[in-house]
């Protein structure tokens, strides 16, 4: 992982890059199951769909109420304990045959890092949370939504998560 003081400022929620590798993580989910038995569609399917949205949700609402950390570190507790859900899934997967222990473990790693981000960021909440009597986070305008960072492009994980995962962007 990068060193807090080369990773760009960030503004808006899915510029962060561990909103950006719950994405891809997310889809990669998605992707793998499809592959599951049709009678798993609505319990493990969704649970584990259900599980790995909400991390990158529970970001975007951290990200939101940072003005007030207590809320903030709450939030990110919420997509801290669903990356864990996320990855008991992953383990269910693996018990029930539905996936194999490489590609898990490897996506089991992968989630890891996204929950020591989310670690990470929770015990430097005041790095994120601004003092609202001083604050330069707040956006003083409504030109942001203007910028050339568009939430609807395919994120653009780290190179590391790329080749883990095997896309290319």
């Amino acid at each position: 992982m990068k060193s807090p003081s080369t990773l760009p400022y960030a503004r808006l929620f899915w510029e962060l890059l561990v909103h950006q590798k719950a994405r891809a993580l997310q889809g990669e989910l998605f992707g793998i199951s499809q592959t599951f038995p049709r009678e798993e569609k609505y319990s493990l399917t969704d649970q584990m769909s259900r599980a790995s949205r909400s991390i990158g949700a529970q970001i975007a609402e951290a990200w939101a109420k940072r003005d007030y950390s207590k809320h903030f570190i709450s939030k990110l507790a919420d997509a801290l304990a669903e990356t864990f859900e996320t990855q008991h899934w992953l383990i269910t997967c693996v018990d029930s045959g539905y996936m194999d222990r490489i590609t898990a473990a490897e996506l089991f790693s992968l989630w890891s890092e996204v929950a020591r981000m989310l670690t990470s960021m929770s015990d430097r909440a005041s790095e994120f949370c601004p003092d609202l009597a001083t604050s330069v986070v707040q956006e003083t305008d409504h030109t942001w939504f203007r910028d050339t960072c568009d939430p609807f492009l395919s994120p653009t994980p780290h190179p590391a998560l790329d080749s883990a995962l095997g896309t290319a962007h």
